[in-house]
């Protein structure tokens, strides 16, 4: 009996990905213990263990990483000679944020308008689904043609670095011809792209404090120096009239050569309420893919419900810097913190905490892998060619992997395209994509054992 194509197979097999996608949304993974129990993450876990082991992979194991978190490993050796593919998800997810605003549970795989929401359908839990679907479909039809060696991540969202130390302390484990990191996305749905870039990030939380105790406003207000207004400030150095990130030191003139992120299209994806501006200079791809941004992503300080009126002694931010390739994140760090060191107003104590930290990151996008995957890509979606482009988030593990092997082959995919609206409320994952990409997978496999062949 002649197998079916791989197409078809994908096809047939997308039921059974959503049944087990709906499991795995359904664990409440945030790699937070102050935000969820550690057992969800447990739980996730064990089930990619079983996962894996039900596809015949060999050493499947937990591992303990140095942040407390559990990655997911395992191995399926492939024909003799045959070269050696890394596949990479992470299992674990952002916190689903403003719960009342999700249109159906977080945790649980909702079915609308042709697309399947949840937190972590997309990012990246679909991914994993992505890697499964592809080998099952070269399983059907004739075999996997290369060695595959499978890591999922447990605290990737979080930035703490569990797995690229352990990657370091174990060089053997992940060592592979060609990496496919499953944690990015095409630029549109329907527009096959392998992310080229990525920012790297370094996140600080700085604490100013100005007096021993809060005091009362009407009494000290006026000469007491405030925390939170020093705090405001503060953070308003951080950024130019037009909202261009100024860290003092840092170049950010950076700019983006590659495929363009039209301002339309960007206002559409972002979401931005008419008649506000967008804010830096340079083309939308310069500013999101090739150069800094600071965010402010959250500020200790009383709530308008229950304020007083009183002058703050002290208050407390979290910061993020993404980095762009070609920048060094450990010299950003240093840049932002004398930044903050420097600007506070008013003498008042800063102290810095240093929170997370990655590299940013470049592919060679002339490489054979790429090759391989841009016909594969070509099959699986008929009609378009594969384009290039930035991702202005981070994974640190990829910088870790670049220098662990430098020989090897590294492509981004994934399903994080702008629909999929990840790491926000009503995340989701587009059917048709995760069904395309796994076709693309595994003809990318096929394709580039056989150029290993010749």
């Amino acid at each position: 009996m002649t197998a079916r194509p791989i197409p078809e197979t994908v096809a047939s097999l997308m039921p059974r990905a959503k049944a087990e996608l709906s499991e795995l949304v359904a664990f409440q993974s945030v790699a937070d213990p102050a935000q969820f129990p550690k057992s969800e993450c447990e739980a996730a876990a064990g089930w990619v263990a079983d996962a894996l082991t039900a596809e015949g992979f060999q050493d499947v194991a937990l591992l303990d990483t140095p942040d407390g978190t559990q990655s997911v490993y395992g191995c399926l050796p492939g024909p003799a000679g045959a070269p050696t593919v890394l596949l990479y998800a992470h299992y674990d997810v952002q916190p689903p944020l403003d719960e009342p605003a999700w249109l159906s549970p977080p945790f649980e795989l909702t079915e609308r308008e042709g697309r399947w929401y949840g937190r972590g359908t997309a990012d990246c839990k679909g991914g994993l689904i992505m890697h499964l679907l592809a080998l099952r479909a070269l399983k059907a039809n004739g075999g996997v043609p290369v060695g595959v060696k499978v890591i999922v991540e447990g605290s990737e969202e979080q930035g703490t670095g569990g797995l690229e130390r352990y990657a370091e302390e174990h060089p053997e484990l992940l060592a592979a011809d060609t990496i496919v990191i499953g944690d990015a996305g095409n630029f549109r749905v329907g527009l096959p792209t392998v992310t080229a870039t990525l920012r790297g990030m370094t996140m600080l939380r700085v604490t100013l404090n100005t007096l021993e105790g809060n005091l009362h406003s009407g009494q000290f207000g006026g000469a007491a120096p405030d925390a939170l207004a020093a705090m405001i400030q503060l953070l308003a150095s951080l950024r130019s009239e037009d909202g261009t990130t100024t860290v003092d030191g840092l170049a950010g003139d950076t700019s983006w050569g590659g495929l363009q992120y039209p301002e339309e299209e960007f206002r559409k994806d972002a979401k931005v309420l008419d008649g506000v501006e967008l804010i830096g200079a340079g083309t939308v791809a310069d500013r999101i893919w090739a150069r800094p941004a600071v965010t402010v992503i959250g500020i200790d300080c009383p709530p308008v419900v229950g304020a007083t009126p009183s002058v703050q002694a002290s208050a407390r931010a979290q910061i993020s810097l993404r980095v762009p390739p070609g920048q060094d994140a450990v010299e950003a760090t240093k840049l932002l913190t004398a930044h903050l060191e420097s600007h506070a107003p008013w003498g008042a104590r800063v102290t810095v905490e240093q929170v997370g930290q990655g590299q940013p990151f470049r592919a060679d996008v002339t490489s054979p892998a790429y090759t391989s995957m841009a016909a594969a890509m070509r099959v699986a979606y008929p009609g378009e060619e594969m384009q290039t482009a930035g991702m202005g988030g981070s994974i640190p593990l990829c910088n870790t992997l670049a220098q662990l092997y430098p020989d090897s082959e590294i492509l981004l995919i994934g399903l994080s395209e702008p629909e999929a609206q990840i790491h926000a409320v009503n995340e989701s994952v587009s059917p048709e994509e995760l069904e395309r990409l796994s076709v693309a997978e595994a003809l990318f496999l096929q394709n580039y054992a056989e150029s290993r062949q010749g």
